[in-house]
């Protein structure tokens, strides 16, 4: 079977057909043993992951053909099983595997990868968690930035909320998990002011994250970057990397909302985007509102390292 035959069924095995790289625009999707294009990849309405927001995931990207930091992603995926109970019939190798093959039947070069897992649903609708059965779950779609090519040239405006994030005695923040609702309602008070996207606060009023991105700031040539309630990002774990290389300081700290609004720059980072300046908060200028000499260098930095073998990975296609 051909890709371009655009199947009502699975696809056919990577071995089986020749890869037609524009067959399936829309992405791949990894499903009960299964790959299928996206739009035939269903979650059952009794999921819990539907139903409770029970499930962890991770992110990774494709760029040039090759995965960024898959191990990284890997490593954070099966440690959010571990703490929230859950079992998977792979294991690394496995999962990497099947990423591999979303992306290779996808045909995209540059891609947004994501393995997930949920509760999954109770074959007689118990309450009792124990009694769902997992499901795993990987798809592949063409890759997507925070920040469009002109905020990325002239930076991003963001507000920021008095909406305050789940704090991590609920909810272990190193779970990456889809409990959004607080960042949602940030989202909305950020356009209702204008702004490209919005950062919330932590349970103490300082400066926490935004919807799937990570914060710095720059004050007198230093970094830091919030350090309570707050996902470990992988590309906020590749700064702390890149700035040790570069000989710049870079600390995990509590971030007032006053200190970020007086930096000499801001960025945020995220999978979906890498580094990316922040040039306006809350309708005002960051410094002199232009991209910082910093955060320019770290953003080529970042982009130089997708290109060493040691930090990613070909796909096979």
């Amino acid at each position: 079977m051909s890709l371009a035959a655009k199947p009502a069924g699975p696809l056919p095995l990577l071995s089986d057909r020749h890869v037609d790289p524009h067959a399936y625009p829309d992405g791949v999707a990894y499903l009960d043993g299964q790959y299928l294009p996206m739009s035939q990849a269903k979650v059952s309405l009794l999921d819990w992951g539907f139903l409770h927001s029970d499930a962890t995931y991770d992110t990774v990207h494709v760029w040039d053909g090759h995965f960024f930091r898959l191990d990284l992603h890997l490593e954070r995926f099966f440690g959010g099983l571990e703490k929230l109970r859950m079992t998977i019939p792979f294991d690394r190798d496995g999962v990497a595997e099947i990423l591999h093959n979303c992306v290779a039947l996808s045909g995209h070069r540059a891609a947004y990868v994501e393995m997930l897992c949920t509760r999954g649903a109770s074959p007689t609708f118990s309450r009792d968690p124990r009694q769902a059965i997992n499901r795993f779950m990987a798809f592949a779609v063409p890759f997507g930035s925070v920040a469009n090519a002109e905020q990325l040239r002239s930076g991003l405006h963001v507000a920021i909320s008095d909406k305050v994030r789940i704090p991590p005695a609920s909810i272990d923040p190193s779970i990456k998990n889809y409990h959004w609702l607080d960042l949602v309602r940030g989202l909305y008070d950020a356009y209702d002011r204008g702004a490209d996207t919005a950062l919330i606060l932590d349970f103490n009023g300082n400066v926490a994250e935004g919807p799937g991105f990570n914060v710095f700031c720059v004050k007198a040539g230093k970094l830091s970057t919030p350090a309570v309630g707050v996902l470990p990002g992988i590309t906020r774990r590749t700064v702390f990397d890149l700035c040790a290389e570069a000989g710049l300081s870079a600390v995990a700290a509590d971030v007032s909302v006053a200190a970020l609004k007086t930096a000499d720059e801001v960025f945020i980072t995220s999978t979906a985007g890498g580094i990316m300046p922040v040039t306006t908060i809350d309708g005002a200028p960051v410094a002199d509102g232009k991209v910082g000499v910093i955060t320019e260098r770290l953003m080529a930095l970042y982009w130089k390292r997708h290109d060493d073998p040691a930090w990613s990975s070909p796909v096979r296609y």
